[in-house]
């Protein structure tokens, strides 16, 4: 089970990095969307593009980028807290129903 503790908390997002990671089967991507470093704007700045938080979730053995899109899942998230625990939600739910 992904905890949201066991990830990054949502202002990691703001440097313009995604989180990588996996769950048994499950691999899984989260990050800025657009992806692009915001850290040093200001809040008004750092909202003026409508920023998500984009979840990617594909299962098997090639890492994303290798991945082919078809085969990826995605699903964005407001880009807050309530956003991030429930791409944490989101994350185990497609974990459970594969």
């Amino acid at each position: 089970m992904i905890k949201d503790s066991d990830l990054y908390g949502i202002k990691h997002y703001l440097y313009g990095e995604a989180y990588y990671g996996s769950d048994g089967g499950m691999r899984f991507r989260l990050a800025r969307e657009p992806l692009k470093s915001v850290i040093f704007k200001s809040e008004e700045e750092r909202l003026q593009d409508d920023p998500k938080l984009r979840a990617e979730v594909w299962f098997g053995r090639l890492c994303y980028e290798k991945t082919p899109p078809e085969e990826i899942t995605v699903k964005d998230f407001e880009f807050d807290e309530s956003g991030y625990k429930a791409a944490v939600i989101w994350l185990n739910e497609m974990r459970d129903s594969h």
